[in-house]
C-alpha cells in the first residue's frame, strides 16, 4: 500500500504543478477520471494488492473486501503453526488431567459434553463453546483450556454440538443445542460436584457468538429456569449481528433467513441479559471482528449493563483463544477473575 499511496501522490503532485502551469496561461483542460482518482479497497488482508473498489454492499466494504472481513485464515498466516501448538497442548493436558467424563445433555449421538473435574467440592462450573465457522472443531479440542479452570478449583465443561453442514445451513439446531447443554449443567450440577448456582460461559469466534446466544436467552420463559441461570460470560472474537455475515461468503453454508438473522442476533436482544459480560478482540483480527466486538461492547455499555472491553494487543483470532488456557493469559486472567477464582 505505501508504494501505490506514494504513486499516487506522486501522480497528484504532477498534475498539480501542471494545473498552475495551465491556469497561469489562462487555458482551460478538461481531465477524464482516472485510476488515481478513484476509491480503491482499503478493508484487506496483508498482502492483497488494493483493486478498485467495486459496489459497496455494507458499509464502506465492496463484496471482496466483506468475504475477506469474514474469513480469519487470509489475517493469521501462522494459523497452521497455532493449530500444530494446540495439538500439542491438547495432548499433554489429557495426559495430567486424564480422560474427560463424556455426558450426554441430549438424545442425538452429538449431544454430549466433555467434563474435566476438580477436587473441589461443590466447585463452580465454566463451560466453553468452541468456534469453526459453526462447521468445524469439538469438546476434544478444548483439553487445554480446561488445565487453569481444574488447578484454581473450578469444573471445565467443553460442549459438543452438530455443524451447521449436518443442518443444511441452519443454526437454530445450534444454538438450541448449547442451551440444552447448559440447562443441562445447571440441572445436572450436583451430581458430580457442581455448584448449580456458578455457572459461567465463554465462547472464541462462531462460539463466542452462541456464548452471547447463552446469555440472552429467556431462560425462565423457554426452559422454566431461574433467568440468572448463567452468572457471567466471556465472548472473545464472535459476531453479535449476523446481518453483515449474512451478506459475506459465510452465507454460502449458512441459510441466514430474515428471522435467524433477528432471533440469533445478541446484540438485538440485550434486554434478555443479566450477566456480567466479558467481551475480547485480537488487533490482527479482521476489521469487521474488531468492529463487531467493539460495538457489541458499546451496546452493552450504553444499555447499562456490566461488560468489560479487553484488546489483545498483536493477537490474531486464533493466537487470543489460546489465552484463554493460561492463568495469566489475557482471557484466562480475566475469566478466572470474573469466577472470582485463585489459586488454591
Amino acid at each position: 500500500m505505501s508504494d501505490l499511496n506514494n504513486l499516487f501522490g506522486a501522480k497528484i503532485s504532477r498534475r498539480t504543478v501542471l494545473g498552475g502551469a495551465l491556469a497561469t496561461s489562462a487555458i482551460w483542460v478538461y481531465r477524464p477520471p482516472s485510476l488515481w482518482a478513484q476509491q480503491m479497497q482499503n478493508y484487506l488482508p496483508p498482502g492483497v494488492t488494493p483493486k478498485p473498489k467495486g459496489p459497496l454492499v455494507f458499509r464502506d466494504y465492496d463484496k471482496e473486501e466483506l468475504d475477506y472481513a469474514y474469513e480469519q485464515l487470509h489475517w493469521a498466516p501462522n494459523m497452521e503453526d497455532v493449530f500444530r501448538r494446540e495439538a500439542q497442548k491438547n495432548a499433554l493436558a489429557r495426559a495430567r488431567l486424564g480422560p474427560p467424563r463424556r455426558l450426554a445433555y441430549g438424545p442425538t449421538e452429538i449431544e454430549k459434553l466433555d467434563l474435566y473435574v476438580t477436587e473441589q467440592a461443590d466447585a463452580p462450573i465454566h463451560v466453553f463453546i468452541h468456534g469453526g465457522t459453526w462447521r468445524f472443531s469439538d469438546a476434544a479440542s478444548a483439553a487445554y483450556l480446561a488445565e487453569p479452570f481444574v488447578d484454581f478449583g473450578a469444573h471445565f465443561v467443553a460442549v459438543d454440538f452438530a455443524s451447521v453442514v449436518e443442518t443444511n445451513g441452519d443454526l437454530m439446531p445450534l444454538a438450541d443445542q448449547v442451551r440444552r447443554a447448559v440447562a443441562w449443567v445447571y440441572e445436572n450440577a450436583e451430581s458430580f460436584g457442581g455448584n448449580r448456582e456458578q455457572v459461567f460461559v465463554s465462547g472464541h469466534s462462531s462460539g463466542g457468538h452462541l456464548a452471547a446466544v447463552v446469555l440472552t436467552t429467556d431462560w425462565q420463559s423457554d426452559y422454566g429456569l431461574p433467568m440468572d441461570v448463567v452468572k457471567g460470560g466471556l465472548c472473545a472474537s464472535g459476531m453479535y449481528d449476523l446481518h453483515p455475515g449474512s451478506l459475506s461468503i459465510r452465507n454460502t453454508y449458512v441459510n441466514f433467513t430474515n428471522d435467524i438473522v433477528e432471533i440469533l442476533s445478541p446484540q438485538r436482544h440485550l434486554d434478555k441479559l443479566v450477566a456480567p459480560v466479558i467481551v475480547a478482540y485480537g488487533t490482527l483480527e479482521t476489521p469487521e471482528f474488531q468492529r463487531q466486538n467493539r460495538d457489541f461492547a458499546a451496546a452493552l455499555e450504553a444499555a447499562g449493563k456490566s461488560v468489560t472491553l479487553l484488546v489483545a494487543e498483536g493477537y490474531n483470532h486464533f493466537e487470543i483463544e489460546q489465552t484463554l488456557g493460561n492463568p495469566y493469559g489475557l482471557l484466562g486472567n480475566a475469566a478466572l477473575e470474573q469466577m472470582n477464582l485463585t489459586r488454591a
